[in-house]
């Protein structure tokens, strides 16, 4: 076994800056972050030039469900191998799995194709996120960590905003292809910085992958998610291909965790859950995925079919809420940094996500874009508290030979949340729609939104007026529905919330004594060249 004997990390530069080598690490994982955040948005703008170069139109839904399914069925697993085997090189493969299934999703030549190397790429993605938080966590002890919260705001916004706009201009420029070959440049410039300068202690474990655990939660993850994308679109609620995957589901998800109470080195081991904290911060995590990507999902319908905003304007009009989550997510950091609590955070967070939903669910067809701006504002200010404290409790609740399983679990229920969100809201929304058009629209109304309660703007604009009136009143109404419906849920986050007990963070504050053993010894890293 080789020596992992561990040497004194870099100290802080003066004025409390993390070294230049962790802040290089720092910029690869933010790198990273983006490739896995950016990647469906662009090749969502992406899609229709897809279609007509490959046809498979009928399989359209599986090149972003086969990607979003080997994700979330993979996230459990890079946590735990990154537990195991060590954070760098599990991390290291993850991003050239995901580079693989980039660069053959380019060349792809039909639709077949696409959809099975769109797999391979989120079996990739599935340990991108993962790996960034566990990392950091490694690296940053919990009290220090705040100050990054605003970075991954950051690239998260970014990556929300400049999504369509990059896929867009890449499409028309370069060619769809170039949706997917764009991803390589960029992580081999991250796969350069991390191999050269992320120096983590090896590991060595004589235990076993716990196959069965992972072939259990893999089929529960699937039908979960094959049931929130198809359910009420491809199939009825009622059909019996939904009550199927509902009782697969169910049986590998009660299956996984009774074997988790046996396994010698379970996927996710069940003790991290008996922290209060972990859990609530899980709930948590879940809801704010049901929320925010609902959100992003029926904002920018409703401000082009409603408010007449082209694609591209519907994306930057979302500003008021990313910008306002990614200003609330810095001061969040910088103050549970300089005095170490955090319990604020997410009770304020869920009341203003609870408001600023009702206020968006208020919006109707004579609504302005300066007073959605504002509601967007509301809703971004409780979701910018939230984002990043989950993970910075979750983390802060566990062990740190538990770190990986316990960012990757916090992953997964967001991910899982985000799924339930657009599934649900989608079904409510669409419902609404359809009725509302049946008795504004009549005949003609109810045969327009037949097939799909969402139109885009060509064939909104295709619609006679009358119809197309009917149609901008149905999007409000289902807006409304939707929304109402997601500050309902939001309830449970701030219950959740009000239950968080504020456990002191690991690592020194910066008014600490420098010479503090814990917060020094937790600075940056344990460094030794793997």
């Amino acid at each position: 076994m080789a020596d992992t004997k561990s040497v004194e990390s870099e100290p802080a530069e003066p004025g409390g800056k993390q070294p230049k080598s962790v802040r290089v690490v720092l910029l690869a994982l933010m790198i990273t972050m983006m490739l896995a955040m950016l990647d469906n948005m662009i090749v969502g703008t992406a899609m229709p030039t897809i279609v007509g170069d490959l046809g498979g139109l009928e399989h359209l839904s599986w090149v972003v469900t086969a990607y979003t399914l080997a994700t979330a069925a993979s996230t459990p697993l890079w946590g735990k191998l990154g537990d195991m085997y060590g954070r760098k090189g599990v991390f290291m493969s993850s991003i050239v799995l995901f580079l693989i299934g980039s660069a053959l999703s380019g060349m792809a030549q039909d639709m077949g194709q696409l959809i099975a190397f769109r797999a391979v790429q989120g079996l990739g993605a599935g340990g991108l996120m993962v790996g960034v938080m566990a990392i950091i966590g490694d690296l940053i002890p919990p009290r220090e960590r705040g100050k990054y919260q605003g970075m991954m705001a950051g690239v998260m916004a970014l990556a929300m905003i400049g999504g369509p706009l990059v896929g867009g201009t890449i499409t028309d420029h370069w060619g769809w292809r170039w949706a997917f070959y764009i991803n390589l440049p960029l992580g081999v410039v991250a796969l350069a910085a991390i191999s050269a300068v992320l120096h983590l202690p090896k590991k060595r474990t004589q235990a076993r992958i716990d196959y069965l655990g992972a072939a259990l939660l893999t089929v529960g993850i699937t039908a979960i998610v094959l049931v929130t994308t198809w359910g009420g679109t491809e199939y009825a609620w009622t059909s019996a291909v939904i009550m199927e995957l509902i009782g697969i589901g169910v049986a590998a998800l009660v299956g996984f965790v009774f074997w988790q109470t046996k396994a010698a080195e379970p996927v996710v081991p069940l003790h991290i859950f008996r922290s209060r904290n972990f859990t609530l911060m899980s709930v948590i995590g879940f809801i704010t995925g049901f929320v925010m990507f609902g959100a992003t999902l029926f904002l920018p319908l409703y401000q082009q079919s409603v408010q007449g905003a082209t694609a591209t304007n519907s994306g930057l009009l979302l500003l008021p809420m990313l910008g306002a989550m990614l200003v609330t997510s810095m001061v969040a950091g910088r103050v549970t940094t300089n005095t170490g609590r955090y319990k604020a955070f997410p009770v304020v967070g869920s009341v203003l996500m609870i408001v600023g939903l009702y206020l968006l669910s208020l919006m109707d067809t004579g609504t302005s874009r300066f007073t959605s701006g504002v509601y967007m504002a509301v809703v971004g200010f409780g979701m910018g508290c939230l984002m990043q404290v989950t993970m910075l409790v979750a983390q802060n609740s566990v062990e740190m030979k538990d770190m990986g399983v316990a960012s990757s679990s916090t992953t997964l229920f967001r991910t899982l949340g985000s799924s339930f969100g657009v599934a649900i809201m989608g079904a409510l929304f669409n419902s609404r729609v359809q009725d509302v058009m049946a008795e504004r629209g009549g005949a003609l109304g109810a045969q327009v939104t037949e097939r799909s309660a969402q139109l885009d703007a060509a064939g909104l604009e295709k619609l006679p007026v009358a119809v197309k009136e009917a149609y901008q009143h149905a999007v409000s109404a289902g807006t409304h529905s939707a929304f109402l419906l997601g500050a309902v849920v939001a309830v449970v986050a701030l219950l959740a919330a009000v239950f968080v007990k504020e456990v002191p963070l690991r690592g020194a504050g910066p008014k600490e004594d420098a010479g503090a053993a814990d917060g020094s010894a937790a600075k940056v890293a344990v460094v030794e060249a793997v």
